[in-house]
Order: C-alpha cells, then structure tokens, then sequence
C-alpha cells in the first residue's frame, strides 16, 4: 500500500526544494565542488610524492650540475681556488686551440664514417637473422654476446688481435702471405681501427633492426612478389621505408653516442699515435683531469652539447624526405 503525501509535507519539500535552488549566475553546488578539490589536492599530492625521487635525482644529477658547468664555463676554475669570472674566454680560446679542433676533426671522422658503416652492418645481419632457419636464436645469440661484453674487457680483446708483434690479425696476413701491419700504432689505420672495432657492440642496433624487420606486414611483400619485384626491390621499396623509423632512431643514437667515444681511444691509444685518436671527449678529459682547467673543460662540454643539437635537428629535418609513418584510417 502506498501511503500519500499530505498537502503539508508536499509544501515543505517545495520551500526546501525552493531553498535549495541556485540562481542561473551563481555557482551551483559549492560543498560538491570543495570537496572535489580537496579530493584532487590529495590526489596531486600524492602523485608528486610518488615523483619525488625522480625529481631528486633530475635535479641532484642533471638540473643542477648543468646549471654549475654553464657557470663555470666562463670562469678559471682549477678546483683549489674558488672561480673566476672571466666572460667569453674559454670560449674564444676554443677556437684557438689546436687539440680542440684536431679532437673535433678525429671525431668527426670517426662519426660520418663509423656510423653509417656501423648501421648499414647491423642492419644487413638482422636481416640474415630474420631467417627462418633452424637454430635461428642461437645465432641471434650468438651476434648479441659481444653487445653484454664489458667495454674494458672488449678493448683488451681487441688490442691483442691487433697487436703488431703478436696479434691474430697479423698472423692472419702472414698466412695469406701478406705484410704485416702496425694497426693500432699507424697514424693512417689507428681510427680505421677504432671504427672497425665498434662494430662489433652492433647488438642493441641489431635487435631494434630485428624487431622492426618482424613487423613489417607479410601482405605488402607478398602483393609486391606477385607483381614482379625482385628480392631487392622489395626491400628497397618495401621493407625499407617500413622499418625508416627505425633506422633513424638508430641514426641519431649512433651520432650521439660516436660523438662521445672515449673508452676504445683511452686505452687503446690514450689519443696516439701522433693524436690521431685523440678524441673530443678524450681531451675534454685530459684537460679537466689532468690540466686541472674545469672552466675550459665545461666550455668544451658545451660546445659538444651544441653540436649534437644542430646534428641532431639537422638528422630530424633532413628524415622528413626518407621516413615513413604509418597513417591510422580515418
């Protein structure tokens, strides 16, 4: 049975019905929306606390240090004495040192030479371990081994294969009945050398290399088999423009980390023979270490910072005429 209102009880809930109304130029329901708020205060609260140890760290291991080497790259710092502003010195004195544009040079070398050379390696071995062979993972295996290697321990390796006295690589051009060579301590071969030995860390650019290669759509091969294209062709004008993210991503990881070598050249070579291994990050060292000159040497930094920025902006111009991305229909 369902009891009825009476008239009274129907004019109150109207009056309170009435009281609670809100003006159309007033805000409607302000205990709602202060509750609300406090509600996301809590939840902004929380979030940044769980971000707190990543902003410690950005600022106590990146933010701050940045800021102290823009300070003291125009100063003369040398550690024991406090800084001395200076201006633009260090940075006029970049250009007029010898090593520092010889560094440059080494580097530069090393970089338009290494990786393009680096990239198109590791790029042509995933495509043979793309393969569907038997005992195709060990030999995935197999190339990626030497990416875990420790850098020491795989320059260590390196500079006994090409030790001139009695390395294997000169036992190898002794057996082919050709003359021995001095590798690592000719002028001429020295980063030749270097650059052949990068190659052989090519694991993590194999893998993306790998993966990409694996998510090219089969369809598209297969249309373009059967319209004719060769083997070549269809990577060319198939698969290559599928995996060009990728390759650009590898591009500018690669020019990034050439333009930092150092491990390879400081001890193979320690900058020899002659400097013609003498790296730029190899001097920035020498000079902040060994010279003691910390304002020269986060003027150098910097400059190394601006470099591969422009290289780095210039790569991502310069993708627009040979990347391709996916379009999601509409």
């Amino acid at each position: 049975m369902v009891k009825r209102r009476t008239a009274d009880e129907r004019s109150i809930s109207t009056d309170e019905a009435a009281s609670l109304a809100v003006a159309p130029g007033e805000s409607a329901r302000p205990m709602r929306r202060r509750r609300l708020s406090r509600r996301t205060i809590r939840e902004n609260v929380a979030g940044y606390l769980f971000l707190l140890p990543w902003l410690a760290g950005f600022l106590a291991w990146l933010a701050i240090p940045m800021g102290v080497s823009i300070y003291l790259s125009f100063t003369r710092y040398n550690l024991f004495k406090p800084p001395v502003w200076q201006g633009l010195v260090n940075y006029r004195e970049l250009f007029l040192d010898e090593l520092v544009l010889k560094s440059l040079a080494n580097t530069s070398y090393y970089t338009f030479i290494g990786v393009p050379i680096y990239t198109v390696v590791a790029l042509g071995v995933a495509v043979l371990l793309n393969q569907k062979v038997r005992g195709i993972s060990i030999f995935r295996t197999i190339y990626y081994l030497p990416a875990i290697v420790p850098a020491v321990a795989g320059t260590l390796i390196w500079m006994w294969i090409f030790n001139p006295d009695f390395g294997l690589a000169n036992m190898l051009l002794k057996g082919l009945g050709l003359p021995p060579q001095r590798w690592l301590y000719d002028i001429q071969q020295a980063k030749a050398v270097l650059i052949f030995m990068s190659i052989w860390g090519m694991g993590p650019t194999m893998v993306l290399f790998l993966a990409a290669l694996q998510n090219v759509p089969k369809e598209l091969t297969e249309a373009a088999y059967i319209d004719g294209a060769n083997a070549w062709q269809r990577f060319v004008h198939v698969t290559f423009p599928m995996i060009s993210p990728v390759t650009f991503l590898n591009m500018i990881n690669g020019f990034i980390a050439s333009f930092q070598i150092f491990t390879p050249a400081y001890i193979a070579t320690s900058g020899g023979p002659a400097n013609a291994t003498l790296f730029y990050v190899l001097y920035l060292f020498r000079v902040a270490i060994q010279y003691l000159d910390f304002g020269f040497a986060a003027a150098m930094a910097w400059l190394l910072f601006f470099i591969i920025l422009v290289l780095t902006l210039l790569q991502i111009y310069l993708s627009r005429r040979w990347v391709y991305y996916e379009v999601a229909p509409d």
